[in-house]
């Protein structure tokens, strides 16, 4: 055995072994015991459908039909821990000892104690929520119960970054250091196909089956549909042009390849791309500051996995587009540019930001606050042949020009295009005002209210959810993750969603792998510091960089709807993969519907079907929602020449057409032959 891995294995005695390894199993039977007991924290890792079906087996009543409570017997999940735990044990130091640089008595030894320290600490989480709840510490005992799946994937990192570190000998890896610069880049291109092939798969598969809803996702296509064909940048489903929503302009990029493929499949593919992408500036950066190709590549490999960046792709209500995903590579590129030193770069890709939509000047007017107060370090740290003042000028110019254009697209730009009416969102902050200047004076003036809103459990949690699949690196770099604390503070005041399972948190993502880049090469100084003697630095920072990517793949097994997650697979769940992506028939029929309306017919549609006609004359929404086009009342446009309804989409309140007042309230529709099975209802005006 190699002098450089007996320093790695030790030989703990074989009683110590038994100990933390019955201890580890004892333990987390205990605690799965637990979660899988309650309906509401079994929710957690399998569906309400998949937990039932399992209750049999886990009460051992076969009649058993759980409520809200399962009386769970104990023994029979140790069972299923201990085949899972000698399994892993066994394998585990099997491949140790045949990678030839671990002996087997040393490899079993260590992995055992090692290993089963964190199935340990995993148990633990059911003695600190007893203290907590019998202490009465309800804030404490809700964090916990809350943060459940993020505890299991810091625990899961920590085991499986356990083994990877001790699996990799440093000798081989110092050797081979000039050899993986060289193929960096070549796997970094794989990994960008492989998130590509995988996202573009399940985004097209959404759209054949009818499962991406048209507004705040196919709307956008039809901005690039309407433009191309002298309708103007909008949506029917806006109420005027779509400046009046947002300064987003970043998707008309897309037009050139849009004239020649006019398909929302084209954005979806672009989208994807666009994300994968932002493999290649991780990495850039992350090698820049730890100079270790291996790092790059775990950053770059985390960036893909983190299920806050795939939920920008695929959000939890399903919407597959957004302009916003496009911010993250460019986000990227920018502060890549800025590490570089090149400040015509960094200017020309904050420009860039600007496109994708106004909250980005959040995160800019901070950038510039932390560039103009690490002025004095820049050059020597950036490279750069530019002086400190000439750094400092441009952190100040761009703190202050991030003002000023927050308040020109949110007080002149928008309110112009929506005709004076108060911006949309400003309603998403209705505790703390009706207008931006209101909510603005609420903020500065009552700092108490702002204090009841921030410091709860969401936000506590919000914040976990974007640093724990990271393994906490970010922390270690915190002049650089502070640079997101305002928009992360604003979405946490934002009362429409505060977790980072929607779109909010976009620029959020650039910034987290950006202070993971330099958390990283920290992270052995900071360990030396409270340790108070020298650490092995290379071996510190292999161990954070693993433990960097494996955070990202063990949140992601309860978090993920891609196939990294369980949702993908569990058949109770609304997100598997059968039910989403397989054939269904609300897809095949819809081609009977296509053929009986013409494109030159005005048509209003629910809102998963809606998509499919944005290429006709007009494409109306057929809702609940007031919209401008039908004069803000609950009715269809007067020149509307067809109602197309979904009977079968998720959110659908009509089964029959006697269900739908037009058919049954006038005698101004009459009713299109069904032949789609009873999946469509299409109403055709009388002329």
């Amino acid at each position: 055995m190699k002098e450089t891995s007996a320093a790695v294995i030790a030989r703990p005695p074989w009683w110590q072994v038994a100990v933390v390894m019955g201890l580890g199993c004892a333990l987390a039977a205990s605690v799965f015991a637990t979660w899988l007991s309650q309906r509401s924290l079994a929710g957690v890792f399998v569906s309400a459908a998949t937990w039932e079906r399992m209750a049999p087996w886990l009460s051992g009543n076969a009649s058993a039909k759980p409520g809200d409570v399962l009386p769970v017997e104990y023994h029979r999940v140790l069972a299923a821990v201990l085949v899972v735990a000698l399994s892993a044990w066994c394998g585990g130091a099997l491949v140790l000892a045949r990678s030839g640089h671990h002996a087997w008595s040393s490899a079993v030894r260590w992995w055992g104690v090692r290993g089963w320290t964190w199935w340990c600490v995993l148990g633990a989480w059911e003695w600190l929520w007893v203290a907590a709840v019998t202490s009465r510490l309800t804030t404490v005992a809700d964090l916990l119960v809350g943060g459940i799946p993020l505890w299991f994937a810091a625990c899961l990192a920590g085991w499986l970054t356990t083994f990877l570190h001790v699996y990799q000998d440093e000798k081989l890896a110092a050797a081979e250091a000039p050899s993986q610069a060289a193929i960096l880049p070549r796997r970094l291109m794989l990994l960008a196909l492989a998130y590509t092939a995988v996202f573009v798969t399940l985004n097209w598969r959404l759209w054949f089956n009818l499962y991406i809803p048209h507004g705040d996702s196919a709307m956008y296509e039809e901005h690039l549909w309407n433009l191309l064909h002298g309708k103007g940048f909008r949506s029917y489903l806006d109420q005027g042009l779509f400046l009046g929503e947002h300064v987003q302009v970043v998707h008309l990029g897309l037009l050139p390849l849009y004239v020649l493929w006019p398909s929302h499949l084209l954005l979806e593919l672009c989208e994807s791309v666009a994300i994968a992408a932002g493999v290649f500036p991780v990495a850039w950066m992350t090698c820049r500051q730890t100079g270790s190709p291996r790092a790059a590549l775990a950053a770059a490999a985390a960036y893909v996995l983190y299920f806050p960046t795939q939920f920008l792709d695929i959000e939890i209500d399903l919407k597959t587009f957004r302009p916003e995903a496009f911010g993250i590579p460019l986000l990227l590129f920018t502060l890549d540019q800025l590490d570089r030193g090149s400040w015509k770069g960094f200017l020309a890709g904050v420009l860039a930001c600007l496109t994708v939509k106004e909250d980005y000047s959040l995160v800019f007017l901070p950038l510039g606050i932390w560039v103009a107060a690490t002025a004095r370090y820049a050059p020597r740290r950036l490279h750069s042949t530019g002086t400190s003042r000439a750094w400092l000028r441009l952190g100040v110019c761009l703190a202050i020009g991030s003002v000023l254009y927050l308040w020109l697209a949110t007080r002149v730009v928008m309110p112009w295009f929506r005709a004076g009416e108060e911006i949309h969102y400003a309603r998403y902050f209705s505790r703390l005002g009706e207008t931006p200047e209101a909510i603005v004076r609420t903020v500065l003036t009552q700092p108490d209210i702002v204090a009841g809103e921030l410091l709860t459990t969401t936000t506590a949690l919000y914040a976990l959810a974007l640093l724990v699949p990271v393994g906490g690196v970010s922390l270690f770099s915190p002049g650089r993750l502070a640079v997101g604390l305002p928009l992360f503070g604003v979405l946490c005041l934002n009362e429409l969603a505060r977790s980072p399972q929607h779109h909010f948190h976009a620029p959020l993502v650039p910034i987290v792998f950006w202070a993971a880049a330099g958390g990283l090469p920290q992270v052995p100084r900071v360990w030396t510091w409270l340790r108070r003697r020298p650490a092995d630095a290379p071996r510190l920072a292999r161990l954070a960089a693993h433990g960097l990517w494996s955070s990202a793949l063990s949140s992601g097994v309860l978090f993920s709807l891609s196939p990294l997650g369980l949702a993908f697979w569990d058949p109770g769940s609304n997100w598997n993969a059968w039910k989403l992506y397989g054939p269904t028939g609300r897809g095949v029929e819809f081609a009977k519907v296509a053929a009986k309306i013409p494109r030159s017919a005005r048509v209003a549609s629910t809102d998963f079907v809606h998509p499919r006609f944005t290429h006709h004359e007009r494409s109306y929404d057929y809702s609940g929602y007031a919209r401008r086009v039908s004069g803000y009342e609950r009715r269809v446009p007067d020149d509307t020449d067809f109602i197309v309804i979904d009977c079968t989409h998720p959110y659908s309140q009509y089964r029959r057409p006697e269900d739908v007042p037009e058919y049954h309230q006038t005698d101004r529709w009459e009713l299109v032959p069904d032949d789609t099975n009873g999946y469509y209802i299409v109403l055709k005006r009388r002329r």
